[in-house]
């Protein structure tokens, strides 16, 4: 028998192995970056990666919220209540997608994906990208693992407790 949330769950899945392809093409452009300074449009491939990795993250609480919380934020802060709410236990309804830990790291992903949307990329600056990848080998690690237990915890449900549910 087919779980509530189990399409959810293919999704979640889906989404984590093109957030995995980003990374590794972020990394490989990276590497470009390093080894020949000034390379504006390998410069330009490492910005579009992460703005795409924060973007598919983003995308996918979203769908969290819309199918399990059932309570989208709104408002001009949207982006940044959405992430927070993902490290908060909803006790009667789930339990943290992601920690603490990574909200913090992930709100500079977030921060760097709106720079990228309203300035011009040649005046990005590589500095900014070295923490971020940096950062990004650390954090996809951890957060890949949190949302597979997350993942895991939606295939528990029982079918007949999705009524239960807000």
């Amino acid at each position: 028998m087919k779980g509530p949330y189990e399409e959810l769950v293919e999704r979640i899945r889906g989404e984590m192995q093109d957030l995995e392809r980003i990374v590794q093409r972020a990394s490989q452009s990276w590497s470009h970056v390093t080894e020949t300074p000034g390379e504006q449009a390998y410069l330009d491939s490492v910005a579009l990666n992460l703005h795409s990795f924060y973007s598919g993250l983003e995308r996918l609480f979203e769908l969290i919220i819309r199918h399990v919380d059932r309570n989208l934020p709104t408002g001009e802060v949207w982006h940044r209540d959405l992430l927070l709410e993902m490290a908060n236990d909803l006790t009667e309804i789930r339990p943290a997608v992601i920690s603490q830990a990574s909200v913090l790291m992930l709100d500079e992903f977030r921060r760097f994906r709106h720079l990228v949307r309203h300035v011009y990329a040649m005046n990005l600056l590589p500095e900014k990208m070295a923490g971020l990848m940096t950062d990004l080998n650390k954090l996809w690690p951890k957060v890949c693992a949190e949302l597979l237990a997350f993942s895991d915890f939606l295939e528990a449900i029982p079918m007949d407790e999705e009524k239960d549910l807000p």
